[in-house]
């Protein structure tokens, strides 16, 4: 079979290189970066263009030490732990420093029971079979305020700390409040765990992966 394209009939860019270029040119032409620390300037460009939003970058809160804690980590050979294969599968592998684990734990055989037994989410039910890997890896949360929220409730039980937390599950339901409540972690009860969060509803997958995918390689 022999292929041949269409007709052109729109003016559009097709080289793949230059949208790429173009692109994070016009993220720093129209968003505004100066609340970002400098370090993690790249994360917040990467996350816009996941996003397609100029204006994330003002309900971007980000941790001083998240850069450093997360990328030291995973340059370590750290897991990523995050509660979405969807997450999961946004993660360019080729980006990651130690070809490190990638895990998503919410078809364990154990979550359904554990969920129901609990009255929670499966999201959540999963985070407590992170417990063997959590020490210094990085977490990321892009779908369930509820997954959230648990992962709180266990480190304020003694749980192992993560490197980092990346905060940015989606919803009208919990979502703003899990997030406020990852940032007021440390004020509250003295754990410090580097964090970045998007502040209110937004959220998604697509963020939670750009801002892995950023922390684990310093190219843009």
């Amino acid at each position: 079979m022999t292929l041949a394209p269409p007709a052109r009939h729109y003016e559009y860019e097709t080289r793949g290189s230059q949208i790429y270029v173009d692109s994070f040119a016009t993220i720093r032409a129209e968003a505004d970066l100066a609340a970002v620390p400098v370090d993690a300037e790249k994360v917040a460009v990467r996350m816009i263009h996941a996003c397609g939003q100029t204006d994330l970058a003002r309900d971007l809160v980000i941790h001083p030490g998240l850069v450093s804690s997360a990328r030291s980590a995973l340059e370590s050979g750290a897991p990523i732990l995050t509660d979405a294969h969807m997450v999961a599968s946004g993660v360019t592998r080729a980006r990651l420093p130690r070809d490190n684990d990638v895990r998503c734990l919410l078809r364990d055989p154990l979550v359904p029971g554990l969920a129901e037994a609990w009255s929670t989410t499966r999201s959540a039910a999963a985070v407590s079979l992170w417990t063997d890997h959590l020490d210094g890896a990085v977490v990321a949360f892009g779908n369930a305020p509820t997954a959230l929220f648990h992962l709180l409730e266990m480190l304020r039980d003694g749980a192992p700390r993560p490197a980092a937390i990346i905060g940015t599950p989606v919803g009208f339901i919990g979502a703003a409040e899990s997030k406020q409540a990852l940032i007021d972690l440390a004020p509250e009860s003295g754990i410090d765990v580097p964090y970045l969060v998007v502040t209110g509803r937004r959220g998604g997958s697509a963020m939670a992966a750009s801002a892995l995918n950023a922390l684990a390689q310093e190219r843009e």
